[in-house]
């Protein structure tokens, strides 16, 4: 991917080792910083793994999710799956104003939100996914148990 600014980050946590760059393809004072995004990722991390984290403006998004997954609107996240086994290998890309909008649609903190789908990403980075009820349920209860984790609320209770 082109990227406006680059920012690599290599560290390892116990057993697994993380190769993670974020681009920041927008500029907002209230993206979250790589620091951030690498504790999120180190927090949902069980394999070693190569990511790069882009986030996006809506156009970008809108592109992106049209090419790769048919629909005609820019979404939340994207995770893209090179490589499934050790070391993982993949993007995950954030759009910055939807999810700004969600944040703000339903409540929720916006830290908070960014922190839910990076986590979501690294998961399905993993091979997790949410097709069907039984691996959506199981999916949302490890996306909770992380955020709690992290000092962060249950992501699936909406705040009005």
């Amino acid at each position: 991917m082109l990227l406006k600014k680059n920012l690599p980050v290599d560290l390892s946590d116990r057993e697994c080792k993380l190769s993670l760059t974020v681009q920041y393809a927008v500029e907002k004072a209230d993206i979250p910083s790589r620091q951030q995004f690498r504790k999120w990722v180190k927090a949902a991390l069980k394999k070693s793994a190569e990511i790069v984290i882009r986030i996006v403006d809506e156009p970008e998004g809108e592109i992106l999710n049209r090419d790769f997954r048919g629909k005609n609107t820019a979404t939340n996240v994207l995770t893209f799956v090179y490589e499934d086994e050790a070391p993982l290998l993949g993007d995950i890309v954030l759009c910055a104003p939807v999810i700004y909008s969600e944040a703000r649609q339903h409540g929720k903190d916006l830290i908070a939100h960014y922190a839910h789908l990076t986590i979501h990403g690294v998961l399905h980075l993993q091979g997790h996914d949410h097709i069907c009820d039984d691996d959506a349920i199981a999916m949302e209860s490890l996306e909770t148990k992380i955020l709690t984790r992290l000092g962060y609320p249950d992501p699936y209770i909406i705040q009005h």
